[in-house]
């Protein structure tokens, strides 16, 4: 074989493999489109459950916070003065 004939050879291979991909993904989309058309149509609606909602107001009494105020400075001071940042 000639090396013009190989390159011919290799055009129409790629061209024919370039083809088959294209092909394939076109394919491809139109069943996923399919599909998702099948799924919606077919499967029924979700019905929606309704909870009454309940509301829980959480508060801290003014003593606690302080207290962790307190608690979360001493954190940060104990670090300060382990890693030697003070």
């Amino acid at each position: 074989m000639s090396e013009s004939e190989l390159l011919r050879e290799g055009l129409y291979l790629m061209l024919f493999g370039m083809g088959f991909v294209f092909m394939f993904l076109v394919i491809l989309v139109y069943a996923v489109k399919l599909m998702s058309h099948l799924v919606i149509r077919f499967t029924p609606e979700p019905v929606p459950v309704l909870t009454p909602v309940v509301r829980h107001e959480v508060s801290t009494p003014p003593a606690d916070n302080e207290r962790i105020k307190a608690v979360l400075a001493a954190a940060v001071h104990h670090h300060r003065r382990t890693r030697g940042h003070n």
